[in-house]
């Protein structure tokens, strides 16, 4: 089923991202780290650490991670290069005209952190302005409910890390892992519609 799917969708590269940030949001809270591989192929890594743009932290975002903004301050690579280097990499691994699709698991949160930076600090964001959330393609494939599409029962179904490792690289080659295994899968049958009594839609 991958190799169909890798065949039928030569024009997109699907993309596993994952990031590390100081907080909830961009604007405020710096992006850390950024870990990205291709989910066909997840030996085709990349990764980078970033210098923060001040010291605003969340204290339990910076735990969960391990990251220290005084050693970022000092070893990170600024923003500037980073974001360079990660667009560099993009187009290395989808040349025009085909498309890289940013992969999340819980997609808009990293999505939200790299388009901000790709337009804050090169203008504009080789992603554009979508990405594809492993969780809500689960929902569609499988039937589950929101509530089902958790990390712990995504892994119950399939197997894996039962939970992040929060390091950036590792966490996006899991996903990568996960969403191979959900292409693999054959979609659920669609629900039929069952109409209520005087419905004729």
């Amino acid at each position: 089923m991958v190799r169909h799917y890798q065949i039928k969708t030569a024009s997109e590269v699907l993309v596993s991202v994952d990031v590390e940030t100081a907080g909830p949001y961009p604007g405020r809270y710096s992006l850390l780290s950024i870990g990205a591989c291709l989910v066909l192929n997840p030996a085709i890594t990349f990764y980078v650490e970033l210098q923060p743009l001040s010291f605003d932290a969340i204290p339990d975002a910076l735990a969960i991670s391990g990251l220290s903004l005084e050693q970022l301050s000092q070893r990170g690579v600024s923003p500037v290069d980073a974001m360079l280097r990660f667009a560099s990499w993009i187009e290395s691994i989808a040349p025009a005209p085909a498309r890289p699709v940013l992969v999340g698991f819980n997609a808009p949160f990293d999505w939200m952190f790299i388009n901000d930076y790709f337009h804050r600090f090169l203008g504009y964001n080789p992603f554009g302005h979508s990405a594809l959330d492993i969780k809500a393609f689960y929902a569609g494939r499988t039937g589950a409910a929101w509530s089902e599409t958790s990390l712990r029962h995504v892994v119950a179904r399939y197997g894996g890390a039962p939970a992040l490792s929060h390091n950036a690289l590792a966490d996006a080659i899991d996903q990568a892992s996960l969403m191979r295994a959900i292409l693999e899968e054959q979609p659920a049958a669609p629900r039929t519609h069952q109409p209520a009594q005087g419905d004729r839609s």
